[in-house]
């Protein structure tokens, strides 16, 4: 895989997946699709340096590299770095299960931080799966961990899911 000299890889590119084109595929699709760089993903992910590397059904996994663009006052990593990550492990869990024609949106999620990351932690994984998927929501859990294996926060999300119609404009 060619990469940029951020991380982020050169198949990815970041931009906005047509809701037509989601409506037809469904979920698991369009996230093999901005995999394989044949969709676009979340332009956060370039921002926040950020990368999908892996789909399955009902689970995803992201690794991202912050650096000292991505630091608190203090010169530790920004919560809302590891937030923002999480956040596309969880969501993006629950996308896999889509059928064509469902949207989702994000309802609530928690996270517990339980470590602070530096900016030279080097790249860190999170993971993200489905716990419950119903008709008209959907919880999903994701750890993040650095390159040791070592856990620097956990979460959890809802999301509701209903037609997609309704985020089209």
């Amino acid at each position: 895989m060619s990469e940029q000299a951020s991380g982020f890889p050169d198949r990815q590119i970041p931009g906005v997946v047509p809701l037509d084109l989601v409506a037809r595929e469904g979920g698991l699709s369009v996230m093999q699709g901005i995999l394989d760089g044949r969709l676009p993903g979340a332009t956060i992910a370039k921002t926040l340096n950020f990368w999908l590397t892996e789909v399955g059904e009902g689970t995803v996994t992201f690794a991202g590299a912050p650096n000292g663009e991505h630091l608190n006052p203090l010169g530790t990593v920004h919560g809302g770095w590891a937030a923002t990550i999480m956040d596309s492990a969880l969501a993006c869990a629950v996308m896999t299960t889509l059928a064509p024609g469902e949207g989702y949106t994000t309802v609530e999620f928690k996270l517990n931080l339980t470590r602070p990351i530096l900016p030279d932690s080097g790249e860190i994984v999170c993971e993200g799966r489905i716990v419950h998927r119903g008709r008209t929501t959907a919880t999903s859990e994701a750890y993040l961990r650095d390159g040791g294996g070592r856990l620097l926060a956990h979460g959890t999300e809802t999301c509701a899911i209903f037609p997609i119609a309704k985020l089209m404009r």
